[in-house]
């Protein structure tokens, strides 16, 4: 991906279960110091997705590196940004604690 551009990927997932699933994902960019210029525009990731049994989906995920990714002394050396997401069920009713807020 060039900076600067944008890029579309795809996650497969699949429900290997016999009961539907609500699941939610969270993301990581490695290496670290290059998620600041990591920008998702759209990701299956903003919302909770819903798998049926043994449904298997491609979600996407469109993205673009910050231009001034390139310009960062930094980031000079780094030729490779790796996007990871963790894919788990969510419990009904259950809130997530915003970070830093009690």
């Amino acid at each position: 991906v060039v900076p600067g551009e944008t890029a579309l990927a795809f996650y497969k997932a699949k429900n290997p279960t016999d009961k539907p699933i609500i699941g939610i994902s969270t993301y990581n960019v490695i290496p670290f110091e290059a998620g600041q210029y990591f920008n998702k525009i759209q990701c299956f990731c903003f919302e909770e997705q819903r798998l049926n049994p043994q449904e298997e989906v491609d979600m996407p995920v469109f993205f673009y590196i910050d231009p001034e990714f390139a310009e960062d002394p930094k980031m000079a050396k780094v030729d490779l940004i790796t996007l990871s997401y963790t894919f788990f069920e969510a419990k009904e009713g259950q809130k997530l604690a915003l970070p830093g807020y009690q």
